[in-house]
């Protein structure tokens, strides 16, 4: 059996060029199936399925947040870590443009823009990770100590999803 291509993705090219080994996983990507999709897609733990989301604060600027897939984020929790009044989603056309990526495929590797980073904390005590890769149904098993190249700010805001 051929193995399949591995797609040129910036966060394909940002991984290969600061040396970090990775795993290709791909899937059928399912619109708004999110990370409960790609997990049982690829057998593994939603916990271990990392989210991307793109945010931003109250004076509009963007960050990216990685949080387990079987969590969500509290905005309340991340704005008083960040210093701001409020922190929301970043809405698509704005995260597509400072990114590069469609939504279902944000990685937070290779940005066109580079933007703060928040790694929910308990991401690191996972033995592996998986993480999209650039690209709707595209995920790379990572180990979670190699996303300190992003420089994340180490945060306690999830909370169970409903």
């Amino acid at each position: 059996m051929k193995k399949p291509d591995i797609p040129a993705t910036s966060a394909i090219r940002f991984l290969r060029d600061h040396k970090i080994k990775f795993t290709p996983h791909f899937y059928t990507y399912e619109e708004h199936g999110g990370t409960r999709v790609a997990s049982a897609a690829l057998g593994v733990s939603e916990r271990a399925t990392i989210k991307t989301i793109i945010m931003e604060t109250n004076e509009k600027k963007p960050l990216i947040v990685l949080m387990h897939g079987d969590y969500e984020v509290s905005t309340k929790n991340l704005a008083r870590f960040i210093g701001v009044k409020s922190v929301e989603p970043c809405d698509e056309k704005k995260t597509e443009r400072v990114t590069g990526y469609v939504f279902g495929g944000m990685s937070p590797f290779g940005t066109r823009v580079q933007l703060p980073v928040y790694a929910e904390k308990t991401i690191f005590e996972l033995p592996v990770i998986y993480i999209n890769a650039g690209k709707r149904g595209f995920l790379v098993e990572i180990n979670p100590s190699d996303l300190h190249i992003l420089k994340p700010a180490e945060v306690q805001v999830a909370i169970p999803r409903q």
